[in-house]
């Protein structure tokens, strides 16, 4: 990882975490960004406001625990750390204390399969994980509990965490969870969600799975429907 890379990371966080704020998935100095930087880890330092924070604010951490920087770490590092240590495929975490994702992870309240796009978190669903002191590694072995075969998961009484390759794939899923979390609030005001069956929502996760939503998908010929026009 060259020395232009780090600054271009570092920056990345700073950046991530003020469009967390102005998007309104978070408030002040709540939640937590981390990405991953060679065999070691880039994350947020605590309780430093993120209009102020700068890239020489961002801490490095090893995967020991251990860091170097002028603050220190996050009080989630462990989970931080615990994810892109288990999860190879993933480079970036997104933790954030968005509205309805809250209120839903403090009535410990999982996302079924209302809508297909709980599929976009990697399964028919996006767990719970069950309560632990914050910043602990009980919560920590929680969180992975949860995430495990998902991108996405609520944390009991207490917020969000969104995974990704990038900083700007953990921050798209954040804000589509918390908008997911709105809808299916907004339906348990009215009645119970009626849920799509298991057997489409694996046919949606197919999917996605076999291209990046957003793209074209090619289940069953439908990315045939439409050409290019010939030049």
């Amino acid at each position: 990882m060259t020395q232009a890379n780090e600054a271009q990371l570092r920056d990345g966080i700073v950046d991530t975490c003020r469009k967390m704020n102005a998007s309104g998935i978070n408030q002040g100095t709540a939640g937590n960004v981390s990405v991953r930087f060679g065999d070691r880890i880039l994350i947020t330092p605590t309780s430093v406001p993120y209009d102020v924070m700068t890239s020489a604010d961002i801490i490095e951490l090893e995967f020991d625990g251990t860091y170097d920087g002028r603050h220190r770490p996050s009080s989630e590092w462990r989970f931080h750390r615990d994810i892109l240590r288990s999860r190879p495929e993933v480079d970036s975490v997104v933790h954030c204390h968005s509205v309805y994702a809250t209120t839903l992870a403090c009535l410990s309240k999982p996302i079924p399969c209302f809508h297909y796009m709980v599929a976009v978190a990697g399964g028919v669903d996006i767990r719970c994980a069950d309560y632990a002191t914050y910043g602990t590694q009980e919560l920590s072995t929680n969180a992975l509990a949860a995430l495990e075969d998902r991108r996405a998961c609520l944390l009991a009484h207490h917020g969000q965490i969104a995974i990704g390759q990038t900083l700007e794939r953990a921050l798209w899923l954040a804000i589509e969870v918390e908008t997911l979390a709105r809808l299916y609030y907004q339906i348990l005001t009215v009645q119970d969600a009626v849920l799509i069956p298991e057997p489409e929502m694996q046919r949606v996760l197919e999917q996605m799975r076999r291209k990046r939503y957003g793209q074209s998908p090619d289940l069953d010929g439908v990315a045939e429907l439409a050409k290019k026009r010939a030049s």
